[in-house]
């Protein structure tokens, strides 16, 4: 009789162990195509400033004007982070992310009707909605699905910024120089997009999508139950300055290659394609979070940026070193400042609260680099390329590097 019933328990029992591999498949397969979503959006936010020189003279704008419009998509982002946040809590996140999809695809289409500043400015901010909504998604998700490793996990979804930052400048300087036509690299991604976001309608399924902090056997413990509390604040501020340091080098950086340098515009994308690079160690560099101290982390790597921010600017060396000191800061920067900071924000807050952790974080970096490409503009056209580099690199940096000292370890949710 033992025999018979131990027979048919595991009978039983290889049905749901097979529906449970189908639908951790199915499970990865969704966040494949959400993970490319994100690859696509990250190669987007660099048509404007690889092309910048183009869209300059089409437009005939100013420098400070085009330095703005280069980062004027994070304005977009950090207007709409907290309100993507309550959305989801409305209605879905698969709807938001189908959303932020369209608006940001259908901007970057729009990009090739632009008459003048005020056109581009629109459209821009437009495209930055759409980042917003996908991107808070995303870290929402992410942190929730993979609740035992929150960093890492945030990390995972970083590496994709990575890609995007590798493959973006690459086939925006090749699809330029072949077709000899700005608008066809624009023509391409946007498309592109909507035919991401009729995939992501059809196959991407509510039971992944929405799905409840896993691990449920992890206890949620310490961490605020609101976003006034003293970490979040900290962090905020931190990120706000950190998107000035990040998006100054990211907007103008290109123009520096190509008016100072001297370089052709596939040359951008061969030396910015290394910031991307960098930005691959993201999933080990939300490892660092996991395992280590987040105010050592967040104060080692600012300080990392502090020394960057000195030589990034300095004319007449060899290509390889711009390429080296760019992959310096995708490793620094964009691999573990970035992903820790937005981890700083999801432990800030009970386990309850990643949604409100991650457009918080979403928010505040992008207010802050909203202004990024503008006083890099001004600062070079007063000062010259490598006193804007001493300014807005350097020392911003050094300030993310005191106060990150200044957070409180023992307040975060474990």
């Amino acid at each position: 009789m033992g025999e018979q019933e131990q027979t048919i328990d595991q009978a039983g029992a290889e049905p749901e162990a097979t529906g449970l591999s189908t639908m951790k498949k199915g499970a990865l397969a969704m966040f494949g195509l959400l993970l490319l979503t994100y690859t696509l959006m990250a190669a987007d936010r660099y048509l404007v400033s690889n092309l910048a020189t183009d869209i300059r003279a089409a437009l005939d704008l100013s420098l400070p004007q085009m330095g703005a419009l280069t980062t004027m998509f994070t304005l977009g982002i950090g207007i709409a982070g907290l309100p993507a946040g309550a959305l989801i809590a409305r209605t879905s996140r698969k709807l938001v992310l189908i959303l932020g999809v369209l608006l940001f695809s259908s901007a970057t289409l729009l990009f090739t009707q632009a008459t003048g500043f005020s056109s581009m400015f629109v459209f821009i901010v437009m495209q930055g909605v759409g980042m917003s909504f996908l991107a808070t998604s995303m870290f929402a998700l992410s942190a929730s699905y993979f609740a035992a490793n929150r960093v890492a996990a945030l990390g995972l979804v970083n590496v994709c910024f990575g890609i995007g930052s590798f493959v973006g400048p690459w086939a925006i300087g090749n699809i330029r120089s072949a077709t000899g036509d700005w608008h066809d690299p624009m023509l391409t991604f946007g498309f592109f997009g909507l035919a991401i976001a009729v995939g992501i309608a059809v196959f991407v399924r509510p039971w992944f999508s929405e799905t409840k902090p896993a691990a449920k056997h992890i206890q949620a413990t310490g961490g605020a139950d609101s976003l006034n509390n003293y970490n979040t604040k900290i962090l905020a501020l931190m990120s706000a300055l950190y998107g000035i340091v990040i998006y100054g080098f990211l907007g103008l950086y290109p123009t520096f290659i190509i008016t100072v340098l001297e370089l052709t515009p596939a040359d951008i994308g061969a030396i910015m394609m290394w910031f991307g690079i960098g930005s691959l160690t993201a999933f080990y560099g939300g490892k660092l979070g996991d395992r280590f101290s987040t105010k050592v982390v967040l104060c080692s790597c600012s300080a990392v940026l502090v020394v960057l921010g000195l030589t990034l600017y300095i004319p007449g060396m060899e290509r390889w070193v711009y390429q080296f000191m760019a992959c310096m800061v995708g490793i620094f920067g964009a691999a573990i400042v970035y992903t820790n900071l937005a981890g700083g924000h999801v432990k800030s807050l009970n386990r309850s609260l990643t949604s409100k952790g991650s457009s918080m974080f979403v928010s505040s970096i992008y207010t802050g680099a909203a202004l990024g490409g503008y006083t890099m503009g001004k600062l070079v056209e007063s000062s010259g390329w490598q006193f804007a580099g001493q300014i807005q690199i350097t020392l911003v940096s050094l300030v993310i590097a005191v106060l990150a000292l200044a957070l409180r370890e023992g307040e975060f949710s474990k």
